[in-house]
């Protein structure tokens, strides 16, 4: 990235980062550009709603911006494309009407598919990443434009004041359209199963420092666009949308765990819990709707307010995740965990800053992803209380769903980082790794910073969320308490002290360890190894021995694929040459539902074929043909 390219997107993620902050402390505003679209022109409107993702997104600019200053091969054309994508990623939320809404997220998709394409020439997987992205990223546009379209008309206006004025007076079944429509393509954006099939292709396959500002802002959007349209400018609805949201989520964390518990490749690992943290958003989304719909405005903000916590954190450990990923692929050249190892000795600063990134993607003290999860269950278990069926039966299905992909987070994390860091290297590429430069780590130093704020000192950012859930119709419940504190209804909770305790019980059994152990002489001796030799990397766990035994207990999910073929030698059958293993767990979702849906489209197309002969006479006579038959109808409408 050359030096102006970098100064101009930091620059970028510095003037969201403000402008956030400061509709989050209040300050909101409006700006009509009726110059830059011809018919409705460009209105920009922020508040607190807006100024949340805005500074999220300003933040992890900021620090890729760093950190791509460092990382280096970057394409011209990426390098400039880089800092126009970062401030579509800051106006997005900003954006005040329909027009200026479809505008700046179709730019952010071009620019995001560019971005994405920008190792093509290299590798055929890159431009079949592009392809998958493409297709789906456009298709949730479809959804998107007929959406907000019909939303416009049935309003007779497209400013948001017009759309939130209006949707009061639209009948169930047309809320319930525009609903449905935009949820499709929002669910989409951020990476919700079964319409996540770009995202794990994508991050893969995108440059390292885009992977990150993917993962860590654009699916956020998503999220924001189900607030702004099905909470604040819809006025909210029936259960049933937000039942739909909560199962879409449950499903999305599950499976997205599991998938990520079985990828040997580490930035596949790393988008496929993207999916599963998205899907716990949801989760906290939709009982924010629910709750909401039963009248309890209350337990509402609750629950809204731990999806937005999640949301946060997730922004800061993942792209945290993301740039330790592309600091390990840059030294080695390799993503696969089964070829790594030994990274501690040789990446000491690489693999501290990952651990502090996976401490909060396991969800557990003293990582900052505990405080969302926490406050997300606490919603959960206090709205058992809404009464309905629907809500007795799926609450504690959400509360089942949480507890298990946070168990299995730590399974995964685990594989990660000590597959990957610890043990022996397993290939000549790990064995030769250095250190990233100085600006790389700085840019994740960055990151790393913010999951420690955010982990110890979550309660700073309980008036900002007070004010976000209001926008979104919900009454505030959480608030800070002394800097350290998250206060709900129902009780307090003390990241900071609890850091604190840890810290101190560590140090006081390691202490107690070194005083009761007793030190005999050392002699050195070689290690009796029942004639096997010394050991080797071969000896270590992978990432996929790793897996195998959470493989065994999900096989009717995952439905792995195996394969064994023996070559026997050619004088003698009964002799076997060579014997060959092949063993993937592939993607069920896609297997089962993408691959047929593209063979019929396949099918469909060699056959249209046909019809293409190359006789004009011929195509003269499809033209009369389709003249004749568009006349007939209008004539018996008419």
């Amino acid at each position: 990235m050359s030096a102006a390219s970098g100064t101009l997107t930091a620059g970028v993620g510095v003037a969201g980062l403000v402008a956030g902050v400061a509709a989050l402390d209040g300050g909101h505003w409006t700006a009509e550009l009726p110059w830059l679209l011809p018919l409705g022109g460009v209105r920009l409107a922020v508040d607190a709603l807006s100024g949340l993702f805005m500074a999220v997104a300003g933040a992890v600019v900021l620090a890729v911006a760093v950190y791509a200053a460092g990382y280096g091969r970057a394409s011209r054309t990426a390098s400039w494309v880089l800092p126009g994508f970062g401030a579509v990623l800051v106006l997005v939320p900003a954006a005040g009407s329909v027009s200026t809404f479809l505008l700046l997220w179709e730019l952010m998709a071009v620019g995001s598919l560019v971005l994405v394409l920008g190792e093509h020439r290299q590798r055929r997987a890159v431009r079949e990443a592009g392809v998958w992205y493409a297709v789906l990223t456009q298709l949730g546009f479809v959804a998107l434009l007929a959406g907000l379209a019909l939303f416009a008309a049935l309003a007779g206006g497209q400013t948001f004041p017009e759309l939130r004025a209006a949707a009061g007076s639209l009948g169930p079944v047309w809320r319930g359209t525009v609903f449905a429509l935009l949820a499709v393509a929002f669910t989409s954006k951020a990476g919700i199963a079964p319409l996540h099939a770009w995202l794990p292709r994508a991050y893969t396959e995108a440059p390292d420092p885009v992977s990150a500002l993917m993962s860590a802002t654009m699916v956020n959007l998503g999220v924001y666009g189900i607030i702004r349209f099905g909470l604040d400018l819809l006025g909210g609805g029936s259960p049933w949308w937000w039942l739909g949201l909560m199962g879409a989520g449950g499903v999305s964390a599950v499976y997205g765990i599991l998938q990520a518990a079985m990828a040997p490749d580490l930035k596949r690992l790393l988008a496929y819990s993207s999916s599963e943290n998205m899907g716990l958003v949801l989760i906290g989304v939709g009982a924010g709707g629910l709750f909401a719909a039963d009248g309890d405005r209350r337990l509402a903000g609750l629950a809204l307010a731990a999806a937005l916590l999640h949301l946060v954190n997730h922004s800061a450990f993942k792209g945290l995740l993301f740039c330790a990923a592309g600091s390990v692929v840059r030294a080695t050249g390799v993503r696969d965990l089964d070829k790594l190892g030994g990274l501690r000795a040789r990446m000491p600063v690489t693999a501290a800053l990952f651990a502090v990134g996976a401490l909060g993607a396991v969800a557990l003290p003293p990582g900052n992803g505990f405080a969302g999860e926490w406050l997300l269950l606490q919603s959960l278990i206090h709205g058992l209380a809404v009464p309905g069926m629907a809500t007795a039966v799926v609450l504690p299905l959400a509360v089942a769903v949480i507890a298990l992909s946070a168990g299995l987070s730590a399974a995964v994390f685990v594989k990660a980082f000590g597959v990957g860091f610890f043990a022996r290297p397993r290939g000549e590429a790990a064995a030769g790794a250095q250190e990233s430069p100085p600006a790389v780590l700085a840019g994740m130093g960055l990151l790393a910073l913010a999951c420690v704020g955010l982990a110890l000192f979550p309660g700073e950012l309980g008036p900002a969320l007070d004010r976000v859930v209001t926008v979104a119709g919900a009454e505030p419940t959480v608030g800070g308490g002394a800097g350290v504190r998250l206060r709900t209804f129902s009780g307090a909770l003390a990241p900071l002290w609890i850091a604190v305790a840890l810290t101190l019980a560590a140090l006081g059994t390691a202490a107690l360890v070194r005083l009761l152990a007793r030190r005999p002489r050392r002699t050195g001796a070689r290690l009796w190894d029942c004639g096997g030799g010394a050991p080797t990397a071969r000896m270590t766990y992978t990432a996929t021995s790793f897996a195998e035994p959470l493989q065994r207990v999900f096989q009717q999910v995952l439905a792995p694929e195996q394969d064994v073929s023996v070559t026997p030698v050619r004088e003698f059958a009964y002799l076997e040459e060579r014997v060959r293993f092949r063993h993937r767990v592939p993607d069920r979702i896609e297997h089962r539902l993408y691959r047929p849906v593209l063979a019929a489209l396949s099918a469909v197309g060699q056959s249209a074929r046909r019809l293409a002969t190359g006789s004009i006479h011929l195509y003269l006579g499809y033209g009369f043909f389709g003249l004749v038959s568009l006349l007939l109808v209008l004539a018996v409408g008419w």
